[in-house]
């Protein structure tokens, strides 16, 4: 689906020559009669006034399954597009679709901002019965609130923003671009919503790509301080029901994290993974993006993990190994490094 208009409006729209100007991109192929696009979407979630993009070519199923109205695309793969989706082929589809997205959305990182002696709280904001505003909290415009939260002192919502009830909000918390369930704790400086580490490199440097997806956090969530989780570049971040967090953990955008995880200090998780129900992490945890980690895996402390994790599996080490393997390879260094020593 295309991006939450309460958090992100569109510009648009543009017609295909006009998105073929902004992209940069060096060929159309027209699929369907002349129609206006209204903004981007996921490759998978994309419809018939939608734009999106390939870049990644682990992605080729989606595509050609798209029911996107345009799609850029290198030229390697613009011959197995689906019937009625337009193409702008490009040699770099992650900076076109850059280009593209930073039209639709100019402002994508819009926030709140009370000005000096105006009130914190935004008049068009609801707050909930029996809950507790700090001191120096800032609400944003169409916030919503539940009941019997507790909201710490400095604490930011932002725009649109909606709480669940019985909901703690730590000191210094800043929440935005998220959507939060019921009895969720976030305790102090946790970050939510900011925008993912998405960019594309031009001749010119970095261009930064709009990140113009949610946070999505289920119920029985606690995510510890200092904590920050990256809201979706398209598709949304999500952390599913009775998900624990400790402290000092990243986890990039576009990461679906399922039921019931636990996930220790000091732990990230780059883009665009998949982590199944009741996975555990250790402390210092690396995890590469696009990768899928299987439901009720277990991994040791300062693993990192290349590749994906099958369901039930246990594993160790940097790159990880299944753990048996991983200890008998410890073990075997260690003697190895005896010998030579007597």
């Amino acid at each position: 689906m295309p991006p939450d208009p309460r958090f992100f409006p569109s510009a648009g729209a543009f017609s295909l020559d006009q998105l073929a100007e902004i992209s940069g991109a060096k060929g159309i192929r027209r699929q369907t009669p002349d129609r206006s696009f209204t903004d981007v979407a996921a490759l998978d979630d994309a419809g018939e006034s939608n734009v999106t993009f390939l870049e990644n070519k682990a992605y080729l199923d989606q595509f050609e399954s798209t029911r996107a109205g345009c799609c850029i695309v290198a030229p390697a793969y613009a011959d197995r597009a689906p019937d009625g989706t337009s193409l702008l082929v490009s040699d770099g589809p992650y900076l076109a679709y850059a280009r593209v997205a930073a039209a639709f959305h100019p402002d994508a990182d819009r926030s709140y901002c009370p000005a000096a002696g105006d009130d914190l709280v935004h008049k068009s904001a609801r707050i909930g019965e029996g809950t507790v505003i700090g001191a120096g909290v800032a609400v944003g415009p169409n916030a919503e609130i539940g009941k019997n939260c507790l909201i710490g002192p400095n604490a930011f919502i932002g725009d649109a923003v909606r709480i669940g009830d019985n909901c703690r909000i730590g000191p210094s918390v800043s929440v935005r671009f998220c959507l939060i369930g019921n009895n969720v704790s976030l305790f102090a400086g946790v970050r939510i919503g900011e925008p993912g580490f998405g960019f594309a490199a031009s001749a010119a440097g970095a261009v930064t790509v709009p990140q113009v997806g949610r946070v999505l956090i289920d119920d029985h969530v606690e995510i510890g301080a200092n904590s920050t989780i990256d809201r979706g570049s398209g598709p949304d971040t999500v952390i599913g029901a009775g998900t624990r967090i400790d402290n000092l953990v990243q986890i990039g955008h576009n990461v679906r994290i399922g039921k019931g995880c636990i996930i220790v200090a000091q732990s990230g998780v780059a883009g665009s993974t998949i982590i199944g129900n009741g996975v555990q992490m250790g402390g210092q945890v690396g995890i590469a993006g696009h990768l899928n980690i299987g439901d009720g895996a277990r991994i040791a402390a300062q693993s990192g993990i290349m590749r994906d994790v099958a369901v039930g599996s246990v594993v160790a080490g940097s790159p990880a190994l299944p753990a048996k393997h991983y200890f008998r390879q410890v073990a075997a260094i260690s003697r190895l490094a005896g010998a030579k020593d007597s």
